[in-house]
């Protein structure tokens, strides 16, 4: 009897995850070269997931009318669904927000991230911890500095790096399924 080789199952999957990745690697691209474009998309996209994530909570709300947090449930999606029409409604005041609060929470991991550093400090690779720290704390204090103007591009930015960092990894997962 011939040894018959057959192939992984997740071999014909590694086509779909290339595909995947220069969608994402195009759409990146595009994020880079229309930058105030893309903020806008993020900002509609923020708004779009409160309103589905209101809604949700509204029906799970709904399941819960005899208990005691159906109030605060329902309130919570109200909530919800009124900050993602009102990001709807006003895009660049949302992009005023989201960039704000991106610059915040950069310095705010920034700072966890350098306390952390500081604890481990004896053991090996806490430089790069530390380091990681001052460029979030960095980033999020050029954010700041150059607001409001940096809000018409640092979250298309932001967006265009994860697209092409996504792109790239789905790309070299998909080459490695299709070697298997």
């Amino acid at each position: 009897m011939a040894f018959q080789y057959r192939r992984s199952p997740l071999h014909d999957s590694g086509g779909w995850m290339i595909g995947f990745g220069i969608i994402a690697l195009v759409a990146g691209v595009l994020a880079f070269y229309h930058p105030f474009a893309a903020s806008l998309t993020v900002v509609s996209f923020a708004a779009l997931s409160f309103i589905v994530l209101g809604i949700l909570k509204a029906l799970y709300a709904a399941r819960l009318r005899h208990d005691d947090s159906f109030i605060v449930s329902l309130i919570l999606a109200a909530l919800f669904i009124f900050l993602g029409f009102g990001l709807w409604s006003n895009p660049i005041a949302g992009l005023l927000s989201l960039t704000a609060l991106a610059a915040v929470l950069f310095i705010a991991i920034g700072i966890f991230k350098a306390a952390f550093a500081m604890r481990i400090r004896p053991a090996s690779g806490w430089g790069w911890v530390m380091v990681s720290g001052l460029v979030s704390m960095l980033l999020g204090g050029m954010i700041i500095v150059n607001f409001p103007a940096s809000a018409a591009t640092i979250l298309g930015l932001l967006l265009g790096i994860e697209l092409l960092s996504t792109g790239v990894a789905f790309v070299m997962a998909g080459l490695t399924l299709r070697r298997l």
